[in-house]
């Protein structure tokens, strides 16, 4: 651990950019104050050092999402989706947004692609979390009655799943509609090679939601949603 004491947070976040997003998450200033070294930043910002620590060496292990989610009974994957997805969704907005407000202010006159960045992250954004409340309080509850339903064996009626579905995947499509603009105009998140750590960080940042955002809405468009209508039509 003393290497990792001994380095300054800029060295941290020059050597891999993700680390950006640990420091920021704990508060600490990592583009202009980051010429300080971990011990000094956790004393100055009332961190917790070994939690500091242990989650910047966490940063490069691949996690292992080689999962057989076809396999998954509804409600377990239902379950992943909210605590893995849209928890990750919840914790990144207020991030990126900072991120992107920032970069916007600041370079946008040199780099006016920023300012529509910009503005589009904060349109998806907004549209994910109507969209994630949605599912959480009405799509996610029914289709947990519907397996309940047929894990009991009673049969119940129910309505057709097929309108609400088909407006969780017109959404999806939005939101994958806004972020290949945006990988268009930040050029497939390739900062310019003078841009500072909070530009550089909110390319990376942009890069990774959109990869999770793939996934997400992978796991519905393609197993949930077609194994719930199925569900439906079982159920009579």
């Amino acid at each position: 651990m003393e290497v990792v004491k001994d380095k300054t947070v800029a060295e941290f976040v020059t050597e891999n950019i993700k680390t950006a997003h640990v420091f920021k998450k704990f508060g600490i200033d990592f583009c202009c104050g980051g010429g300080i070294t971990i011990a000094k930043a956790c004393a100055k910002f009332e961190v917790d050092q070994e939690r500091l620590e242990n989650e910047l060496l966490e940063v490069n292990k691949t996690v292992d999402r080689n999962h057989n989610y076809d396999q998954w009974n509804l409600s377990f994957l239902i379950d992943h989706i909210v605590n893995v997805h849209h928890t990750y969704v919840n914790e990144s907005l207020p991030i990126i947004s900072e991120y992107a407000n920032k970069v916007a202010k600041v370079h946008g006159h040199h780099y006016p692609e920023v300012v529509e960045i910009n503005r589009l992250f904060h349109e998806v954004a907004n549209e994910l979390l109507s969209h994630l409340q949605k599912e959480e309080q009405v799509l996610f509850p029914y289709i947990k009655k519907m397996t309940e339903a047929e894990n009991s064996g009673i049969s119940a009626p129910f309505g057709s799943v097929n309108n609400p579905i088909g407006m969780m995947e017109h959404e999806h499509e939005s939101a994958g509609n806004i972020f290949k603009e945006i990988a268009s105009l930040t050029q497939n998140y390739t900062a310019p090679p003078e841009a500072c750590n909070t530009f550089r960080a909110l390319y990376s940042k942009l890069e990774e939601f959109e990869q999770d955002l793939h996934l997400h809405i992978h796991l519905e468009n393609n197993i949930l949603h077609p194994k719930t209508i199925a569900l439906e039509e079982k159920l009579g």
